[in-house]
């Protein structure tokens, strides 16, 4: 594949050393010329002074020709801006912004960038199941339908510890499709499944329902 990287920051730097070990062919725009001098001493002439929210740039270089554009500069609107350019102006079929403000991301996806990576909700991802203000925790939004799986954990303190899943009457379109306990295998409920504190379950809901969703799971 062809893969143009904006951004030559530690992100951009090391996205491109990786993706050059797997034989891709790499070319890596940064604007400040020390950068691209450092980074043209190990990577060699993969990388290029330029910035990727220019059209006039993403000619030079045959954007038109990319299988794909990640942008991954420190810097929201310009990643924004790069995947729009490269998207609307010379049809590249993928594009994956760097999203710093979790808050931006809806704004990305309404404007059509096909991926996102956000940091920060990917570490808040991995602590919030310690944190017992945030018993639920996003794994997965479908890009397809208004859908999002979620991973739920049961509390000691819940009223659904030691009940049937089948006394709690879900809303419409959500399904627990699978308990993961401490001390047992993975398993598909039925409504005859026992839960039990820290148990972990995952979830499928519509998207904007989860606060009652986890009203509902977390027994309050």
């Amino acid at each position: 594949m062809y893969i143009i990287i904006s951004g030559g920051g530690e992100v951009g730097y090391y996205l491109a050393r990786m993706l050059l070990a797997d034989d891709h062919e790499i070319l890596l725009l940064e604007k400040d010329w020390r950068r691209c001098e450092l980074i043209s001493e190990d990577l060699g002439d993969v990388v290029m002074r330029g910035d990727a929210c220019e059209a006039r740039t993403l000619d030079e270089v045959g954007t038109a020709r990319a299988d794909m554009l990640i942008a991954v500069t420190g810097d929201d609107e310009d990643n924004l801006v790069a995947c729009q350019v490269a998207k609307h102006k010379f049809n590249v079929p993928h594009t994956v912004a760097r999203v710093k403000n979790p808050r931006h991301r809806p704004l990305f996806e309404k404007l059509g960038i096909d991926h996102t990576v956000c940091s920060t909700e990917l570490i808040l991802a991995h602590i919030e199941q310690d944190l017992p203000s945030h018993p639920l925790v996003p794994v997965l939004k479908l890009r397809t339908g208004n859908l999002e799986i979620i991973e739920v954990k049961v509390a000691a303190t819940s009223k659904m510890v030691g009940k049937r899943l089948g006394k709690f009457k879900m809303i419409p379109n959500s399904l627990v499709c699978l308990v993961v306990g401490k001390n047992k295998a993975p398993q598909i409920p039925n409504d005859d499944t026992v839960l039990e504190a820290e148990d972990e379950l995952v979830c499928v809901t519509e998207s904007g329902r989860e606060d009652e969703l986890r009203a509902i799971l977390s027994g309050l």
